[in-house]
């Protein structure tokens, strides 16, 4: 007989916590408050524009200062808090409960929390009790655990002396002892923790192309900048004028468009929470609509987690009708019910008889068995009652449903009605059987399975089935939900292959079964390095690696609670038709956000140009850093509307390539118009402030606005560059409302660009914009917020026949594609943007 483990002294277990052997849960995800902060609100883009406002507010151009910083500090909150919900959520992620445990000290039982366990403890374990250590079963103990919260393995595993208890893993049976050899941030429990709680941020395609164009733009403003710098040293510039030049170049680069993201991902991320996806991380709902291969796992996901009956078929004396009732009452008389009798109970007729000795299921018996007045019934795997089983033996019809991937049990009676369940020792054994039933059972498939997946498939997306479970099964569930299983793979045959090898095997295989969580990250691995944007689905703590691995996560709401937390996007009503509605929501962003680029670069190209031409032109600097502040009204306003208007379409693959074709010419012609209308009011106003016929009220407003007296030297310079940046202003901002009826044309005659989708909100929001714009340049605090003149006769006259011919040019332009033609880019598609 083995002797009770004595385990540690409270001595010897004090100072082995004390030399760090202890227990300890794992800390906090490594990115802490302050990096958080520091590096959303100190970031490249916004340190230029810091260093640009500090300079404008020690010099009192507050509005200018504003202007130029506002929406950095925008962003940077948005997303600071962003990453900081994020970092709570994993900080308060644990796998392990907090329910104390039971441990041998100084030879007897005592209550400890989880964290109080050291190296070198003895554990007692019992039915019920979660595992907080690694370590070996003891002489003298025999535990059966689950420990499909780990691996997805939904059949319990017994443990033998000398085998080792994962921590996660729960004790549904049986007792013993455990030694706790692993503890701490080296424990099984911790590592997979620590795996899940680090910080991981994919960016999307669409996030990629817009830093792409931001830093571009912005290499090419530096170059600008100390181009026009060197001129404005050259020239004797003031410090005043060189910081608002560099206030305004710095204003080219198109911040908003991060805003505009953000925003636009709010949005999304909530109308597809209506729809049953709850979004952790906004960008995930646009990232879904690149998907093009989606992993899933199998029990919970695929299935309900519940069984359902296949079939009864009788092989003994009694007809169909009587076994099915024997089966029945058998089920709704069990003492413990499990998934099995459950399933049996809800899908057969009979009533509970008296039960006057019962040996429960386990799955070191793998059988259960009931003494009732009619006899002895057992119900268990036919392999462990085959050789107590008398008559033809069951192997055909067992191994025919088995490949179908059913769970085959059988019922079957004692010959002798009299014979014992136990053996003199007490331990359950088997009596002489005669076979009455063969009972199949499937998994439960979920309601929304086979159409979401036949979905996939016509969208072009390869679904791969990863489980714990045996590959047979999860082939057969394959083929029951309409994939092509083809030859399913274990796990045990990955771990052999080299990188090279296991990307040509996953290429080809739709079922992977008795995967670990490890395999199931190396295999998203192996998919995002064949270039593939994989989604992961699903619902378990071995799910959680490979949930952050991919570029989408996606979890069920009655999944573990560490799934949840690390997915970007949680099925609340764990149907995976929720994430149709999601994808569209991620492509109707894409869609709106692109226009919103089309129209923030157009703004972007035409101000450069026109600064370059004007400064080579030598006359004054063609904008103030109030003037940019319009762009608010012009681009902001305006592409915040495009994008919530926008419809789901397919991602453009040649997005950037669509920009330029759409930009370069608006940016062109635009800049040209631009640059035509402020010469010629500059040259007009030099000439008439030298004539002395000029009204004295046109002298005395130009002095209120440029705050220098008409005798002043520079004073016809000042005058002549302040309404010539009106007239420009007026011209670029009507032009801006003018793009929005190309990219969104409600007639024919201005789909010289696209052709009109019918809807004419936008037409309605340019007009609202033009009144507003238009009645703006009469009140004097509109005209004086961004550094214009009052609306003058001549700017009109100016800019009306400007506009007229630039509406004419550009839609020629785009109507003959007259940038392809001179690229030579005539035979290459140009992305669904052709009006014909």
């Amino acid at each position: 007989m083995t002797s009770a483990p004595v385990g540690l002294s409270q001595r010897e277990a004090d100072a082995r916590r004390r030399r760090g052997e202890g227990n300890t849960a794992v800390s906090g995800s490594a990115r802490g408050y302050a990096r958080i902060l520091r590096t959303n609100v100190f970031s490249f883009f916004n340190l230029v524009l810091f260093t640009i406002g500090a300079a404008l507010l020690a010099l009192g151009r507050w509005n200018d200062a504003f202007v130029s910083v506002g929406l950095g500090l925008v962003n940077a909150a948005i997303s600071a808090v962003q990453e900081i919900r994020a970092k709570r959520k994993l900080d308060r992620l644990q796998l392990l409960d907090r329910s104390t445990v039971t441990v041998v000290r100084d030879g007897r039982d005592v209550q400890v929390a989880p964290e109080d366990v050291v190296r070198g403890d003895v554990l007692r374990v019992r039915p019920g009790d979660q595992v907080v250590v690694d370590g070996p079963v003891l002489d003298g103990g025999r535990v059966e655990v689950d420990e499909s919260l780990l691996t997805g393995e939904s059949d319990p595993l017994v443990k033998q002396p000398g085998e080792d208890l994962l921590s996660g893993s729960s004790c549904i049976a049986g007792e013993g002892h455990q030694l706790a050899r692993d503890v701490g941030a080296a424990s099984y429990a911790s590592r997979l923790t620590a795996d899940a709680r680090q910080a991981s941020t994919d960016t999307t395609p669409l996030q990629a192309r817009i830093r792409f164009v931001v830093r571009l733009v912005m290499l090419l403003v530096a170059l600008m900048s100390a181009t026009i710098m060197l001129q404005a040293a050259l020239e004797g510039f003031s410090l005043v004028r060189v910081v608002q030049t560099t206030a305004v170049l710095s204003g080219l680069v198109p911040y908003g468009l991060f805003f505009l993201v953000a925003v636009a991902y709010t949005v999304g991320a909530a109308k597809s929470a209506q729809r049953g996806a709850l979004v952790q991380r906004v960008n995930a709902v646009e990232s879904l609509s690149n998907v093009d291969v989606v992993c899933t796992d199998k029990t919970g996901t695929l299935t309900t987690g519940r069984l359902t009956l296949a079939e009864v078929q009788p092989v003994g004396p009694l007809d169909a009708e009587a076994t099915g009732r024997v089966v029945g009452s058998m089920a709704r008389s069990a003492a413990a019910a499990d998934l099995t009798t459950t399933s049996l109970a809800a899908a057969l007729p009979g009533e509970p008889w008296p039960v006057r000795e019962e040996i429960p299921f386990s799955s070191s018996l793998r059988w259960s068995a009931q003494r009732t007045d009619d006899g002895v019934y057992v119900l268990g795997a036919p392999a462990t009652l085959a050789p107590q089983l008398s008559g033809a033996p069951l192997t055909g019809t067992v191994t025919a449903r088995t490949a179908q991937g059913l769970r085959v049990l059988v019922v079957a009676r004692a010959v002798d009605a009299g014979a014992p369940l136990r053996d003199a020792a007490g331990r359950p054994q088997l009596p002489a059987l005669e076979a009455v039933a063969v009972v199949s059972l499937a998994d439960e498939l979920r309601a929304d399975v086979t159409p979401m997946l036949a979905r996939f498939g016509a969208d072009g997306i390869a679904v791969k089935v990863v489980s714990g479970d045996d590959p047979r099964t999860v082939g057969a569930l394959a083929r029951q939900a309409g994939l092509e299983d083809g030859q399913p793979v274990s796990g045990a045959d990955l771990d052999a292959l080299s990188d090279p090898e296991l990307d040509r095997l996953i290429a080809r295989t739709t079922v992977f079964g008795r995967i670990a969580p490890e395999q199931k990250e190396r295999l998203v691995d192996s998919l995002r390095r064949q270039g593939r944007y994989v989604a992961m689905i699903g619902d378990g703590v071995n799910d959680a690696r490979a949930l952050k691995r991919a570029h989408v996560g996606v979890a069920m709401k009655s999944g573990s609670a560490v799934a949840r937390d690390v997915a970007d996007i949680v099925l609340t009503d764990d149907s995976l038709t929720a994430l149709s509605p999601a994808q569209q929501e991620g492509r109707r962003i894409i869609n709106g956000i692109g226009t919103s680029m089309q129209v923030f670069l157009a703004r972007v190209g035409t101000q450069g140009l026109v600064i370059l031409a004007v400064t080579m032109l030598g006359l004054g600097f063609p904008y103030s850093p109030a003037q940019v502040g319009l762009t608010l009204l012009t681009v902001g306003v305006p592409t915040l509307f495009l994008t919530t208007w926008a419809r789901p379409t397919a991602p453009d693959p040649h997005l950037l390539a669509t920009l330029g074709r759409f930009v370069v010419p608006a940016a062109v012609v635009t800049a040209a118009a631009g640059v035509g209308v402020y010469a010629s009011l500059y040259t007009d106003l030099i000439q008439g402030l030298a004539d002395p016929d000029i009204p004295p009220f046109v002298v005395t407003e130009f002095e209120t606005y440029t705050g220098l007296s008409s005798d002043d030297v520079g004073f016809a310079e000042a005058a002549a560059t302040l309404g010539a940046q009106t007239g420009l202003s007026t011209f670029v901002s009507f032009a801006a409302f003018g793009l929005i009826l190309f990219l969104k044309p409600p007639s024919r005659f201005f789909a010289s660009w696209t052709r009109p989708d019918g809807d004419r909100r936008p037409a309605v929001l340019v007009a609202v914009l033009v009144v507003a714009f238009s009645g703006g340049l009469f009140i004097p605090w509109f005209t004086d917020y961004f550094g214009l003149t009052d609306a003058a006769e001549p700017v009109f006259q100016t800019v009306l026949p400007a506009l007229l011919v630039w509406f004419c040019v550009l839609s020629a332009v785009y109507r003959f594609r007259l940038l392809d033609r001179a690229l030579g880019l005539r035979d290459l598609t140009a992305t669904g943007t052709s009006p014909r």
